[in-house]
């Protein structure tokens, strides 16, 4: 029996690859290249649509110690991320392009799974995994509230823009990291008090894109746009993405009043990312205030920042911790849809997807790996009710017996906690 999964984003291609690890037949839907979204732009499996900063990878971060059980388990995006890694400091840093490139080449490669390039407009029967995404198609997001009888919650996201690499003035731009001048993960274009005042005023003033009528902008407190953070104080931005603490600027040897830092996007440093400016301001506008930093004054925008809508159902009500619809058990829910918030943090949503619609299958229990992991305390998270639900990235607090003073204690227990749980679900499928 195959397992159907519609989407064909970071969760659902970790689902296919663990049906197909373990033996089993999945078959992707995927609309795109036929229907596109607002933010996609090719028809490749798991297209990074926002960053391609997968964020830390150091083991003493919550987020590097989530990549580190998927790698322990298999993930095809860890696979794929330490695969076509660019630097960026102490960040999981891909080229966006080879990233989606190598997840695409392996699913079609792999004969226990089909891709089909067509719209889904109706849930199929199941056993079926809803991996669409926070930018799920209007037809199918209506579906979605007819079978969950609950109004789907939403919110928005915004993209930063990404600069020609050969657009930039070098002659007020240096390379460096944090704490690391003789490093050249980011390239760092500083600013005076005078230029920052001149940008933050302009910032404040520039014209934005409206939201239709009827629709409210409850933001992501972890992805707000530039504008919006500016309007919260002066000081928000030096506090945030425009930090200059731990930056020295080569031509002072002083630390500059405020820095915009930039990230490649690809090997070659000919796309940079703008790190943190989210924005929702128009085209027009965004060429006129992002030109007054420093080194950006001739910058071409290879893509411009947007906003588009986030779509996530309420998670604690509709799921249990086998990520099936509590009122159908034949339907799964896999990613961001989910409620989880951040590239790994829905990847590892379509492993255990993924597994679970398998071990359904075969009429196996399904037990999800313990909260004291990453991975189980995302799941603790999602499933258990709470007066106001909103989307969660990964972070220690969440871990089950989190102490901070042991720290190292709760990283080895979690990773030999994850493997082991693997190990026993690779045995009970097997």
């Amino acid at each position: 029996m195959e397992i159907k999964i519609i989407g064909g984003g970071l969760a659902g291609v970790e689902a296919a690859h663990q049906i197909a690890r373990m033996g089993g037949r999945a078959v992707i839907y995927e609309m795109r290249p036929h229907n596109t979204t607002p933010a996609h732009k090719t028809s490749m499996l798991s297209e990074l649509v926002c960053s391609n900063s997968l964020k830390s990878k150091e083991l003493t971060n919550a987020h590097g110690l989530l990549k580190e059980e998927m790698r322990l388990i298999n993930s095809i995006v860890m696979e794929a991320a330490r695969a076509t890694s660019i630097p960026g400091g102490k960040a999981l840093v891909v080229d966006r392009e080879k990233f989606s490139r190598y997840i695409t080449d392996k699913i079609f490669e792999n004969p226990l799974i089909k891709v089909m390039r067509e719209e889904i407009k109706e849930i199929p029967a199941g056993p079926v995994i809803i991996a669409t995404g926070p930018l799920t198609s209007e037809a199918l997001t209506e579906k979605i509230i007819s079978i969950t009888g609950s109004k789907n919650l939403y919110f928005y996201d915004a993209i930063s823009p990404i600069i020609d690499g050969d657009s930039i003035d070098f002659n007020h731009a240096f390379y460096a990291t944090r704490y690391r001048d003789d490093s050249s993960d980011y390239l760092n274009c500083p600013l005076t008090e005078e230029e920052y005042d001149r940008f933050y005023n302009a910032l404040l003033e520039a014209d934005k894109v409206s939201p239709r009528p009827f629709e409210g902008i409850p933001y992501f407190e972890g992805c707000l746009p530039i504008e919006v953070m500016a309007s919260r104080g002066k000081q928000t931005l030096l506090y945030g993405p425009m930090k200059p603490v731990g930056i020295i600027d080569r031509r002072t040897k002083k630390e500059p009043f405020a820095v915009v830092q930039l990230r490649r996007e690809d090997t070659e440093g000919k796309m940079f990312n703008m790190v943190g400016f989210q924005t929702k301001l128009t085209y027009k506008e965004q060429e006129r205030v992002f030109r007054l930093i420093p080194g950006l004054k001739n910058a071409r925008f290879l893509r411009y920042g947007s906003i588009h809508r986030n779509t996530y159902i309420n998670a604690p009500k509709l799921l249990n911790k086998s990520l099936q619809l509590k009122s159908n058990k034949e339907i799964f829910f896999a990613g961001q849809i989910t409620g989880v918030e951040g590239y790994c943090e829905s990847s590892a949503m379509g492993i255990i997807a993924g597994l679970s619609a398998l071990c359904f299958i075969k009429g196996i229990e399904f037990i999800p790996p313990p909260p004291e992991t990453c991975i189980g305390a995302l799941i603790e998270y999602i499933t258990t009710e709470r007066k106001d639900f909103q989307p969660m990235n990964i972070n220690f607090g969440i871990l089950k017996g989190y102490n901070r003073r042991r720290k190292n204690k709760v990283i080895e227990n979690a990773l030999k906690t994850i493997e082991d749980w693997y190990n026993k679900i690779e045995d009970i499928i097997s």
